[in-house]
């Protein structure tokens, strides 16, 4: 482990009870210690199981900076593993151990697979012809005879394409550590996998699966900026001004699908007044740095409209496959982003999922996916896809003024001026919800910030 002890005592301190110094989202050397501490120990978001669905299926992505490759291995015990919770090397329904691999290859190191996901039988380093299983086993090295006896041995694991040290998955969703110890993923998730089962239990056949493309954008500032922006009641009237007025000016004969309509109705649900936010808006916080927004954007509001046929028949298939009552239960619920720190935020009645990964001190990248619903009409897929568009894509108008609200909090905590970044609103208000959380007095709370930076806090200080 790197020594950081002169770092270490100036990071005790830099977050005080409401308020936390500008210096942890500008300085570089706390940046490193980030990427050893906290996401070098947490568990990670790496792919949900939809994407390397059968044997020699891969997906290639990031752990924190470390390059890794989800890929199902073999045949595996189609009765095997655990699907809701646990170690999923036992294998699943669709068959083979789904692992994580370091993308190095055992001989001199460089990245094995390029491309960004596929199928195949092997993995093959371009540089000297390595050749590995898709459990990360060395299987073939060229001209063998060349190296001395006992220098390179293909049954030795330490050639081959290391294996991260433990995977775990909830519903599908794949998570692995780059830690051999600490919390179980259950553990770490705690209530938040309610959330998880609000996404899955809205498929009519209790499955979902990633489809349409990944939609990606990179903005200038810190990796925490975009999980506080996501759960802050306060900033939507201000930083979404011109998309609310936009939103307010359409006519509303002219609506042209229900993907038009979801953005103009969040669009302007975003310029609902303050009082709104106060009294019907909720805030949940929970261990480990995980918090939800919930009581605004719900089905009779915003998902697809209920006067649109598809989800007419959305609400039929529903209640024929769970019934009436469950069918109302699960469309009942009212979350709407979920932040599972320190990789990914969601949104689960609209099927949307992004992954934070953080490249610098003041370069973040951002990966976004879309679910499909088992079982329901294709049309709420477009409608997905559509949402995605309006919201959440680099030219959407509602993403473009984050994006400008980064790059300005960038500039200005790297400037002069008051060292401390205040979080204070609701401080002391919160109140024990039940779950192991605590809720906010309402929706204009900081506690979701706060509640990150008490975890940041602990990983930071190695406990």
């Amino acid at each position: 482990m790197a020594n950081h002890s002169r770092i270490d005592s100036r990071i005790e301190g830099l977050v005080q009870p409401g308020r936390v110094h500008r210096r942890i989202y500008t300085d570089p050397a706390i940046f490193e210690i980030e990427m050893e501490r906290l996401f070098g120990q947490s568990w990670l978001y790496v792919g949900h199981e939809s994407q390397v669905r059968f044997p020699g299926d891969f997906f290639c992505t990031r752990l924190g900076r470390e390059p890794v490759v989800l890929v199902r291995h073999g045949t595996g015990n189609k009765n095997g593993g655990d699907k809701n919770a646990g170690d999923i090397n036992g294998g699943d329904k669709n068959g083979g151990d789904i692992t994580v691999l370091y993308n190095r290859c055992g001989h001199r190191g460089a990245k094995v697979v390029a491309t960004e996901s596929g199928s195949v039988r092997e993995f093959r380093c371009c540089y000297h012809g390595w050749t590995y299983a898709t459990d990360g086993r060395l299987i073939s090295v060229p001209v063998r005879q060349g190296y001395p006896e006992g220098t390179v041995d293909i049954a030795d694991p330490a050639y081959g394409m290391q294996a991260v040290p433990r995977v775990a998955s909830y519903r599908g969703f794949i998570f692995a550590s780059l830690s051999a110890t600490g919390p179980s993923l259950t553990d770490f998730l705690g209530h938040m996998t309610t959330s998880f089962d609000d996404l899955v239990d809205r498929a009519p056949d209790g499955e979902i699966e990633v489809a349409g493309g990944i939609a990606r954008h990179a903005y200038r500032g810190n990796w925490k900026l975009i999980f506080e922006n996501v759960n802050d009641g306060l900033h939507p009237l201000s930083v979404h001004l011109s998309s609310i007025e936009a939103a307010r000016a359409q006519d509303d004969a002219v609506w042209s699908d229900g993907a038009g309509e979801i953005g103009i109705r969040q669009m302007r649900q975003n310029g609902a007044p303050l009082e709104f936010w106060d009294k019907q808006v909720g805030l949940w916080a929970y261990p480990f740095g995980h918090s939800y927004l919930g009581d605004y954007h719900d089905d009779e509001k915003l998902a697809v409209a209920r006067q649109d046929p598809s989800f007419q028949d959305y609400i039929e298939i529903m209640e024929a496959k769970k019934g009436r009552e469950r069918a109302r239960q699960i469309l009942g619920v009212t979350r709407w982003n979920t932040n599972i720190y320190p990789t990914i935020s969601f949104m689960s009645q609209f099927r949307q999922l992004r992954v934070i990964q953080p490249v610098a001190v003041d370069r973040t990248d951002v990966l976004g996916f879309c679910f499909r619903l088992k079982g329901a009409p294709e049309k709420m897929f477009r409608d997905t896809i559509q949402f995605a568009n309006v919201t959440n894509a680099s030219a959407s108008p509602v993403l473009t003024d984050d994006l400008e609200t980064y790059d300005r909090l960038r500039g200005g905590l790297e400037s002069g001026g008051n060292d401390w970044v205040p979080m204070s609103r609701g401080l002391g208000r919160d109140v024990a919800d039940g779950n192991g959380g605590l809720q906010a007095e309402n929706g204009l709370s900081e506690l979701h910030i706060r509640n990150m930076f008490d975890s940041w806090s602990g990983y930071m200080a190695g406990t």
